[in-house]
């Protein structure tokens, strides 16, 4: 009952969260893309990846009303947070 109770706590603490994961080289039929989207949805329920800064802010722009976390790195990250 209490593993319920924290599963059900946690889900309901990010359910209006959004992770946008900017990575100009993801490729969803990579097997270490699909295992980091499916360990960043065991945690947020929504995750959008993004090549390109400007789909980034394209996202961000789209969901002003949710809390959102950006993962970038690299030159993209650089653009994005300079």
């Amino acid at each position: 009952m209490a593993s319920q109770m924290t599963r059900y706590q946690r889900h309901r603490m990010t359910e209006n969260y959004l992770v946008i994961w900017v990575d100009g080289n993801i490729d969803m039929a990579n097997q270490d893309c699909q295992n980091t989207m499916e360990q960043l949805r065991a945690v947020v329920n929504q995750v959008q990846p993004c090549e390109t800064a400007e789909q980034c802010i394209q996202q961000l722009t789209e969901n002003q009303e949710e809390i959102s976390f950006v993962i970038s790195s690299g030159a993209i990250g650089q653009h994005l947070v300079p």
